[in-house]
């Protein structure tokens, strides 16, 4: 599989599809998602940044390098102790690729050795890529995996690793985010609802490459799942501007592992972040809790590929920066935000019930 990332970052176990599905605009999409259409047989238009959106993700990435630095620097900590010196970052493509090369930087730097790293398609409701397993099975122990995500939303990927491995003896479903807000893994940067600035953007942060891709018609039985590269979006390409601008803010301080995990202090919540989803959908009534989307991250992706019905925000956080990239993606698309209090989460998207689906 083709991206801009260098072949000593990361090796992508997917096949590409370039030109062989033909994109489709958000609405269609949703209708279909809606009507009981797999989101993983069809693909959206990447959505083109505005000359002020893009303003605001350069002020985003200046601004919130640092505590992203330091959540991945912690994470990494806790991968090397609870792997050791011979773990292999498994990505889930696309948001954990730009996360696990900052991770295997990190790790080179701090403790002098080079971790494999290998991104895998994971499709929530279909599962992880089987071939792109065995692939990594017939060349590493079973204990030596471990996967890497950005972050995490309700957990629902985390609930379909769980599932997923339980036929491959010895894999652990563990899996290392930069911000677990939800407070359902302990291999993370930070349970705050911190904003990691890759989440603001899609392909141009992502190595150029697309969300992964399943369709029978197109993935055979031996194929690793697709993806698309976006060869054309070169020039708009900030891959490694993103990398650089975290790499520059490392700080490879002594005995960081015994830490706390919060990058603030009294951050955690007690409780798990699915608990509140399903409170919200009550208050919202929204019947498919699958429709509400928390955290910086997942509201964001909402915003960028999805038809937003509303957009939540902590009244704690009226007006911060963090979220700035939220209220300009809303005002661009005519989508209200409501001032709600949250207690796992900073900010909350809720899709749209589509009636004609």
């Amino acid at each position: 599989m083709r991206s801009s990332y260098r072949d000593a970052d990361v090796t992508l176990l997917l096949k590409d599809i370039t030109g062989l599905v033909k994109p489709q605009p958000t609405e269609e999409r949703e209708r279909l998602i809606q009507a009981g259409k797999h989101y993983s047989e069809m693909l959206p238009v990447e959505y083109v940044p505005t000359k002020k959106y893009m303003e605001v993700y350069a002020e985003a990435l200046e601004k919130f390098a640092r505590p992203t630095a330091q959540a991945v620097g912690m994470m990494s900590d806790k991968m090397i102790q609870a792997k050791g010196k011979d773990v292999v970052i498994v990505s889930l493509a696309r948001a954990g690729i730009p996360i696990g090369i900052l991770a295997k930087h990190f790790i080179s730097r701090k403790y002098q050795i080079d971790i494999p790293h290998y991104a895998i398609s994971i499709i929530k409701g279909r599962g992880i890529d089987e071939n792109a397993m065995n692939y990594l099975l017939e060349r590493y122990q079973p204990q030596q995996l471990l996967f890497v995500d950005g972050w995490i939303g309700k957990g629902a990927i985390l609930e379909e690793l769980r599932k997923d491995v339980e036929t491959y003896a010895g894999v652990s479903a563990d899996i290392a985010v930069v911000a677990d807000p939800a407070n359902v893994t302990e291999l993370c940067g930070t349970h705050e609802d911190i904003l990691i600035p890759s989440s603001c953007l899609n392909c141009t942060v992502s190595g150029l490459v697309s969300r992964t891709f399943l369709r029978d018609d197109i993935i055979g039985p031996s194929d690793f799942h697709g993806a698309v590269y976006y060869g054309e979006l070169a020039d708009s390409d900030l891959s490694y501007q993103f990398i650089e601008a975290i790499e520059r803010c490392f700080e490879m301080g002594e005995n960081r592992i015994d830490c706390p995990a919060q990058a603030a202090p009294g951050s955690r919540v007690a409780g798990c972040g699915i608990d509140e989803v399903r409170a919200l959908a009550r208050v919202f009534h929204v019947e498919d809790i699958n429709l509400i989307k928390p955290g910086i991250g997942e509201t964001t992706r909402v915003l960028l590929r999805r038809v937003p019905w509303k957009v939540l925000i902590d009244e704690r956080y009226q007006g911060s920066q963090e979220l700035e990239h939220i209220i300009r993606l809303a005002a661009e698309k005519n989508v209200p935000i409501a001032f709600y209090p949250l207690r796992h989460y900073k900010c909350c998207g809720i899709i749209k019930k589509l009636a004609e689906a």
